[in-house]
């Protein structure tokens, strides 16, 4: 990382609804639905576990009290600490708003959606160690890992984002790059937002005045000033958003095994 400072902070993004994936979680929290064996959410907490990170911020609505339970479940590291939108759910932007005073103002930290599952190429640095080896402090205030579309499993959405340096059907450079978002021809074809990424308490001085909005307004401003760069994600990305995806994620990481 350009900055020599290890990233040691992460928000799990846990607070949805889980409107998609109903009737699983009516009684239970969607970063709590089991994928291989393991709780969603559980997934992304050994990842960040294994890259080093010390301290998790997760955000709590729907059923709170479940997600409060297993959090207190976990063995550290990392410690979990509890971001409570009981009272009004935030959007992603919000929350992690919200959130700041225990994630910390002066240094980046990784934030992972809990609705997938990521998979590292065997014999290839880790999703997130590359993500914080190509962190550059001094440039950016947003990196976010981009998977190509052929690696994308479950996800139904055209891309919004291509890096600045290749048209969406070029060579996947090295690296991170800058980001511009994909022109309407470009999106059937650009690559697909893990909602995994790296983030900069900074950029959170374009909040909106309101307490609910989305990370898109942030990501916006950042593009206008040229600190949103991308990453290509080597491996496999799973989106679990409706019952159908968990055996198709289930039988894609059987695959990749």
């Amino acid at each position: 990382m350009n900055n020599d400072t290890p990233i040691t902070t992460a928000m799990l993004l846990a607070a949805g609804l889980g409107t998609r994936m109903r009737p699983l979680t009516e009684h239970t929290p969607k970063p709590l639905i089991e994928v291989g064996g393991k709780p969603l959410v559980g997934h992304a907490l050994d990842s960040l576990r294994a890259a080093g990170v010390e301290r998790v911020v997760m955000n709590v609505h729907w059923l709170a009290d479940q997600l409060e339970q297993w959090a207190a479940a976990q063995t550290p590291p990392p410690e979990i600490a509890i971001s409570d939108e009981r009272a009004e759910l935030l959007e992603t932007g919000g929350g992690l708003h919200h959130a700041l005073p225990l994630l910390g103002t002066d240094a980046p930290f990784f934030v992972v959606n809990t609705d997938s599952i990521w998979l590292d190429t065997p014999g290839q640095p880790p999703a997130l160690q590359r993500l914080a080896d190509a962190w550059d402090d001094a440039h950016m205030d947003a990196l976010l890992l981009l998977c190509p579309l052929p690696q994308a499993v479950g996800h139904g959405k055209v891309g919004d984002f291509v890096l600045a340096q290749a048209a969406a059907n070029e060579e996947i450079p090295p690296g991170a790059a800058p980001i511009r978002r994909a022109a309407p021809e470009e999106k059937p074809h650009a690559p697909v937002f893990t909602g995994i990424y790296i983030v900069h308490p900074r950029l959170f001085a374009h909040a909106p005045k309101q307490r609910k909005f989305s990370m898109n307004v942030l990501y916006d401003a950042a593009l206008e000033e040229g600190r949103l760069f991308g990453l290509w994600h080597s491996g496999m990305w799973l989106h679990v958003g409706t019952p159908g995806a968990i055996a198709e994620a289930e039988a894609a990481m059987r695959q990749f095994a």
